[in-house]
């Protein structure tokens, strides 16, 4: 039987003799963020991809990250860790769907957080992650926002930037969307010294009892940098065991034992060693005018 120090040593070792780029999201298992290059939230990912030398990108993460990574990297060879690791949330919508919306809101500018298709982004105007969307929203000329999939991560903007007015469809993340105010409540019970730090993409009612509300990339980025020693996390528990590892002198709790993205657990270490292998994985092939399309609203994001 090999053990995982063996499979990581081989990885190591093929990613390199097969010029591979590994990208895990922060999602992924701590024994996966051990080989990746990169560590970080679906955008950032993708712009690694973009800039590393490697021509294959293997995408630790779910279908949508794959896509995005494809559609800033047109000339690499991009591979999904697990074909089956897609995204509920990505999946709330269809592009004829949104087609109907817009005819609904005309005066609106589209707003797609990046949780979805790439077929979904060619028909919006900009594309925003939960850690640029406020800027971004704010800069958008347009007052009125048609903000899609997350209702949830929307009513929080919306909150900030009352001098524009959203429409939203009943969309969201299913894993987040679980957590509850009576979670918050039993857990500050259980752990009242520590702060509470939760993603957005939760119910308002339990992103207003956080003392700190953000992306993945923010919440891990506040644990760090906080003179605080205990921390209740409301986003993935991936993110609890990542913080454990990291800075073990301070402690961090899950804020629901029910916060696990199952799209995420899918891939596991041998998956990762059989893609770098050649083995494993599904190519992502997205056409050149989706690509296109896409893109525009990726680079209005950038803008």
């Amino acid at each position: 039987m090999r053990s995982t120090k063996d499979i990581q040593s081989e990885i190591l070792r093929l990613k390199k003799e097969n010029d591979v780029c590994i990208l895990a999201h922060a999602y992924q298992t701590q024994d996966i963020h051990e080989v990746a290059d990169f560590i970080g939230d679906s955008f950032a990912l993708s712009k690694k991809a973009a800039e590393a030398p490697q021509k294959t990108i293997l995408m630790c993460g779910v279908r949508f990250m794959a896509e995005t990574a494809k559609i800033l990297s047109p000339d690499k060879k991009v591979i999904l860790s697990h074909p089956e690791a897609g995204c509920p949330m990505a999946e709330q919508l269809t592009a004829s769907e949104l087609a109907e919306l817009k005819k609904q809101y005309p005066q609106s500018a589209v707003v797609a957080y990046i949780n979805t298709t790439s077929a979904l982004k060619t028909e919006c105007d900009v594309c925003v992650t939960s850690a640029s969307a406020l800027e971004a929203v704010k800069k958008i000329p347009q007052k009125e926002i048609l903000f899609i999939p997350d209702c949830n991560l929307g009513s929080w903007l919306a909150k900030q930037i009352p001098e524009k007015t959203f429409h939203f469809i009943k969309g969201g993340c299913p894993v987040h969307m679980q957590i509850s105010p009576e979670d918050v409540l039993k857990a500050r019970k259980k752990h009242p010294d520590a702060l509470l730090l939760v993603h957005p993409e939760c119910k308002s009612e339990v992103t207003e009892q956080a003392d700190y509300a953000g992306s993945t990339t923010g919440i891990i980025h506040f644990a760090e940098n906080s003179d605080a020693k205990e921390f209740i996390i409301g986003t993935d528990n991936s993110i609890v065991q990542h913080l454990q590892f990291a800075h073990p002198d301070k402690k961090f709790y899950p804020l629901a034992k029910c916060c696990v993205c199952d799209d995420m657990r899918l891939t596991t270490l041998v998956d990762v060693y059989n893609c770098v292998n050649g083995t494993g994985g599904e190519e992502i092939i997205l056409s050149d005018a989706v690509m296109t399309k896409a893109r525009r609203s990726i680079d209005a994001m950038l803008s």
